[in-house]
C-alpha cells in the first residue's frame, strides 16, 4: 500500500518521478516511482547520515552489485541505482502484491499444493542466486512478495559472495531470528553457504503451511538457541510436504537438498503466469493491491481493447465486470484495464467510496467496532459506552453544526466476524470514522478493509507491533504500542537500585505479546547496563516452580514477568512462597481480574504498566466519571475514558472541517489527514500522531499496583531520559 509524499520528500530521484511512499524505516524510505517510459518501480533511498559511513556505503554498493547479478523470473529485477549519490538509491521493478507474511497473517496458512508451488519457484530463484556465487542470507516471509504471475524474492541487502570479507563484527548475527540457519545462529561457526538459504526456505515454507515459525516466537536469544538445539515444530504440515521440509531443516548443512533437487521434488502442475495455485482469498488480496494502482496520481489506465465513442453504460459495465482471477489473467500483472471499465472496476474492488455530490443532507456518524459479547467484552463494552457518552454530550450542545449518530458492530472478538463487520461499516457511506477493534487479532483482520475504503480507523486498545508492520493510509494508533508500554519497567528498575540481576521470564503462552514485552524490557535493561537473567518457558507450562527457583538461585534482585495473567498468578505465588518481596513487575496483559483472583495475597506489591488509566482515580477525569455514573449507573471500566477522549478527538476535527467547508462534511480521506495532524488534550492524556503513518506520538503509559487484592492507579509511568 502507498502513502502520500511528505513535503520534505523529493519529487524525483534518478529520473524517476515519485508517486508515493511504500514504506519508511530507520535507514531510509522506499518510494513508488515511475520511469520516463511509464514503468513502475520501487526506489529505495538511504539517508545521508548512513551514507556518510564508509562501511555502510560499501555494503550498499555490494547490495546493488549482488542484486544486478541475479536474473530469475522469481527474483525482483534491478532497474537502476546510484550507490555513489549523496543519498544512495536502488530502483527495482515494482511488485503490486502483499508479502507472504501479510498474506498468511490475513488469510491463514496455505494449502499443501500452494506451498509446494511456492517452494518450487523460490527454489528456482535460489538456484540462480547461488549460481552467481551469492548467498541471500535473509530468506523470510517478509522478503517474498506475491504477484499475479508468481512470487518474487526481494532484498539482497545482506547477500554476499563466498569470498567477500564480512563487514560486521564477529559476534553479530546477520539475518532474521526464526528464519535463519543454525550456522547463522552460531556466529563462531564460519560464514554461511548456500545450504543456509535452503534451511531458511524450509522455515519459510513451514510458516506458509502452518501460519507459525517452526522454531516459535520469543526473544532473539531464545530463537537462536532453539534453531541450533531444538527440532522444528511441523505439526499440521500435510503429507506430500513433511519429508521435504524435514530435509530442508536438517541441522547438518550437508544433509539439505540443493535448490535444483528441491525444485524437482516440489514439481506441481501450475502453469507460469497462473494464479490458480493460490487460495481465492489470497488472489483477492493480490487483486485488490493491483487495483489500488489505478488510484495513484498520473497513472492512466491503458486501453486493452477498443471501445466505441460513447462507451458502455454503467449497468453494462457492472454486468461485464470480471472476477478478480479474470482481471489478473487479463492484466498479466500490469493492471491494464479498458479505459471504459477501469474506474468502475476500481470502485468495485475498493469499496466504500465517497460521493459528496449526493443530493440532500446526509447524517454524520462515527462507528465503534468492538467485542461486545466475547472474551474481551468488558473492554469492548467500556469503549462503546465511552464513545456513546461523548456523542450524546455533543448532541446536547447548543449551536452544534450537525447531529451525530453512533453506529456499532459487535465482532465478538472473532477475526472472521470482525472482517465482515468492517465491510458493513465501510459500506455505510455516512460513517466518517471508526473506533476499534478491541484486540490485535480483530484489528489485523480489518485493517485492510478500512484502508481500502480510506475510512479512518482509530485503535483504542489493540497495541501489538504487528499493527505497524505495514504502512496503512487510514490507521491511527491512539495508544502507545505494547512494546512502548514495557519501556518504563526498565526505567523503574534502573531507579530502584535493586541489587542482583533482573530476572526476565517470557512465558510463550502469551505468544507475540509476551515476546514483544520481554524483548523491549531486555533491550532497555541492556541500555541501562543492568545485569540480566532471562528465561523462556514453553507455551502451556503449568508448573513454573523450577524456572522460578532457577532464577532465584541466580540471585535476581527484581523480577519481570511477560505473559498472561494466569501465568503471572502462578509466578506470584511461587515468589511469595519463598518470601521474595523485591520489585516485581509486569506489562499490561497482567492488569486483569484473573491475576488478582488467582494470585490472592501473593499479588500485592506487583507493579503493572498499562496504556490506560483508572478514570475514577484521575482528577482530570472527575467530570467524565460523574457523567458516566449518571448515564450507566456504574463506574467506568478500563478504556472507557480513552474511548471517550478518542471520540471527542474525532468530533473536534469534524467540527473544524464543518466550519471550513461552511457546513459541508469532509470526505473520509480528508478526515484522515486532519486527524493525523491533530492534537487533543483529553481527560486521560494528550493525543498526537506521526502524520506519515498515524502512529501514536504522545506519552500515555501509566503504572498500577496491587493493594489488598485490588489494582490501584499510581499515575503516569516514568519516561526514559531524552
Amino acid at each position: 500500500m502507498t502513502g502520500p509524499l511528505l513535503p520534505s520528500d523529493p519529487s524525483s530521484i534518478g529520473g524517476h518521478r515519485l508517486l508515493g511512499r511504500l514504506g519508511a524505516g530507520g535507514m531510509g524510505v522506499v518510494y513508488l516511482g515511475r520511469t520516463e517510459s511509464g514503468g513502475l518501480v520501487a526506489v529505495k533511498v538511504i539517508q545521508a547520515d548512513f551514507a556518510a559511513d564508509s562501511d555502510f556505503r560499501t555494503r550498499f554498493r555490494r547490495e546493488v552489485q549482488a542484486a544486478r547479478r541475479v536474473s530469475s523470473p522469481w527474483a525482483v529485477a534491478v532497474t537502476g541505482a546510484d550507490p555513489e549519490a549523496d543519498e544512495p538509491w536502488l530502483a527495482t521493478a515494482f511488485v503490486p502484491g502483499p508479502s507472504l507474511a501479510e498474506a498468511v497473517g490475513r488469510c491463514g496458512p496455505l494449502p499443501v499444493r500452494s506451498v509446494r508451488v511456492l517452494g518450487r519457484m523460490l527454489a528456482e530463484a535460489l538456484r540462480e542466486v547461488h549460481a552467481q556465487g551469492l548467498v541471500h542470507r535473509d530468506v523470510k516471509p517478509g522478503n517474498v512478495l506475491l504477484a499475479v504471475d508468481g512470487p518474487r524474492l526481494i532484498d539482497f541487502g545482506i547477500s554476499r559472495s563466498a569470498d567477500d570479507t564480512v563487514i560486521t563484527s564477529a559476534d553479530v548475527v546477520v539475518g532474521t531470528p526464526g528464519f535463519l540457519s543454525p550456522e547463522q545462529a552460531q556466529t563462531a561457526g564460519g560464514p554461511p553457504g548456500p545450504a543456509s538459504d535452503v534451511f531458511s526456505l524450509g522455515c519459510l515454507l513451514a510458516y506458509a503451511a502452518t501460519g507459525r515459525p517452526p522454531f516459535g516466537t520469543g526473544t532473539a536469544d531464545a530463537l537462536l538457541y532453539r534453531t541450533v538445539h531444538d527440532e522444528p515444530d511441523l505439526d499440521g504440515v500435510g503429507p506430500g510436504l513433511l519429508d521435504v521440509l524435514r530435509s530442508c531443516l536438517a541441522k547438518d548443512p550437508a544433509r539439505r537438498p540443493v535448490p535444483e533437487r528441491l525444485a524437482a521434488e516440489l514439481v506441481e502442475d501450475a502453469p507460469r503466469g497462473s494464479v490458480d495455485w493460490l487460495p481465492e482469498e489470497v488472489v483477492r488480496l493480490i487483486a485488490d493491491r493491483s487495483a489500488e494502482l489505478l488510484a495513484l496520481p498520473d497513472i492512466e489506465p491503458t486501453v486493452a481493447e477498443p471501445s466505441d465513442a460513447t462507451g458502455p453504460t454503467e449497468s453494462a459495465r457492472q454486468e461485464e465486470r470480471p472476477s478478480r482471477r479474470r482481471l489478473l489473467a487479463l492484466t498479466g500483472g500490469a493492471v491494464l484495464l479498458a479505459a471504459g471499465a477501469g474506474t468502475a472496476t476500481w470502485a468495485a474492488l475498493r469499496g466504500g467510496g465517497e460521493d459528496d455530490r449526493t443530493a440532500g443532507p446526509r447524517p454524520w456518524a462515527i462507528g465503534v467496532q468492538a467485542d461486545l459479547s466475547g472474551g474481551s467484552g468488558a473492554a469492548g463494552r467500556a469503549q462503546e459506552q465511552g464513545a456513546r457518552l461523548a456523542v450524546e454530550q455533543f448532541n446536547r450542545r447548543a449551536g452544534r453544526p450537525f447531529e451525530l449518530a453512533l453506529r456499532t458492530a459487535d465482532d465478538g472478538g472473532v477475526p472472521a466476524r470482525a472482517a465482515a463487520g468492517a465491510k458493513r461499516m465501510a459500506a455505510d457511506r455516512d460513517v466518517l470514522a471508526v473506533l476499534g477493534p478491541t484486540t490485535d487479532d480483530t484489528a489485523l483482520a480489518v485493517l485492510g478493509s478500512y484502508d481500502e475504503a480510506l475510512l479512518p480507523l482509530l485503535c483504542v486498545s489493540a497495541g501489538g507491533l504487528n499493527l505497524a508492520a505495514q504502512e496503512y493510509r487510514s490507521f491511527l494508533h491512539c495508544r502507545p504500542s505494547d512494546a512502548a508500554v514495557s519501556v518504563p519497567l526498565a526505567v523503574y528498575l534502573a531507579a530502584s537500585g535493586a541489587a542482583g540481576p533482573v530476572g526476565v521470564l517470557q512465558d510463550r503462552t502469551g505468544e507475540q505479546y509476551a515476546w514483544e514485552s520481554a524483548q523491549i524490557t531486555a533491550s532497555m535493561l541492556r541500555l541501562y547496563e543492568l545485569p540480566l537473567y532471562p528465561r523462556v518457558v514453553p507455551a502451556g507450562t503449568e508448573n513454573l516452580r523450577p524456572v522460578v527457583a532457577d532464577m532465584l538461585r541466580a540471585g535476581v534482585g527484581s523480577f519481570v514477568y511477560a505473559g498472561d495473567p494466569a501465568g503471572a498468578a502462578r509466578v506470584a505465588k511461587e515468589l511469595a512462597a519463598t518470601g521474595f518481596s523485591k520489585p516485581r513487575l509486569a506489562p499490561q496483559a497482567v492488569l486483569d481480574p484473573v491475576f488478582t483472583r488467582e494470585a490472592g495475597a501473593a499479588a500485592d506489591g506487583w507493579v503493572v504498566a498499562a496504556s490506560f488509566t483508572d478514570p475514577a482515580a484521575l482528577p482530570a477525569a472527575k467530570a467524565f466519571t460523574t457523567a458516566f455514573r449518571e448515564r450507566y449507573g456504574s463506574p467506568p471500566g478500563y478504556y472507557a475514558a480513552e474511548a471517550y477522549d478518542t471520540a471527542n478527538l474525532v468530533i473536534g476535527e469534524l467540527v473544524k472541517a464543518a466550519k471550513a467547508k461552511k457546513g459541508g462534511r469532509p470526505s473520509r480521506q480528508e478526515l484522515v489527514g486532519l486527524l493525523r495532524r491533530s492534537t487533543h488534550q483529553g481527560v486521560t492524556k494528550r493525543f498526537s500522531f506521526k502524520p506519515e503513518d498515524g502512529s501514536f506520538a504522545g506519552q500515555g503509559v501509566f503504572f498500577h499496583t496491587v493493594e489488598n487484592g485490588a489494582f490501584r492507579f499510581l499515575g503516569r509511568a516514568p519516561a526514559p531520559p531524552a
